[in-house]
């Protein structure tokens, strides 16, 4: 039997002006309770070559830092699903899922969502309706290795940059 999983809080204050919107966390960031946990997810990195002269704490006992570190550059963290069956990390093992509550969120600064990954972007179309402009960024995961680091960083880098956050 495929287990049911339930995803993470949302990370979001009432300064984001950014949603970053992941699919579902992974096998180790369940686990750990932290968003991209996985040292091998290019997430933090990405985040820490945007902003180069602010330090990101690092470890798994910094994640509060890491937290209050992204919250304070306008970005807010979560996913599209709230629970699902899965085995393993893939988001092709995804089934039955349940969406969560995006427009629930009530983040009055919000200026743009950006879909982590083509499995967040298939909602889209949900959350356009949000009346932000919605992007889709190339996966942070080290599994899209179609895409070099440094493009990865440019693309996340040049949808901050329009909404001001860089």
């Amino acid at each position: 039997m495929t287990p049911r999983l339930a995803g993470l809080a949302p990370l979001v204050s009432r300064d984001t002006r950014v949603l970053v919107l992941g699919s579902f966390p992974g096998g180790r960031s369940l686990a750990e309770q932290q968003y991209y946990a996985h040292p091998q997810n290019h997430f933090w990195k990405i985040l820490q070559a945007i902003w180069p002269d602010s330090p990101l704490p690092a470890g798994a006992d910094n994640y509060p830092a890491r937290g209050a570190w992204l919250l304070a550059r306008g970005l807010g963290l979560w996913d599209v699903y709230a629970a699902c069956e899965r085995e393993g990390s893939l988001d092709s093992a995804i089934r039955n899922p349940v969406a969560n509550d995006i427009a629930g969120l009530h983040l009055p600064q919000l200026a743009a969502i950006a879909h982590n990954g083509a499995e967040s972007f298939k909602h889209a179309r949900h959350t356009q309706g949000l009346g932000v402009p919605v992007y889709r960024l190339p996966s942070s995961s080290a599994a899209n290795a179609s895409w070099s680091f440094a493009r990865k960083r440019e693309a996340w880098q040049g949808v901050f940059h329009q909404h001001g956050l860089v």
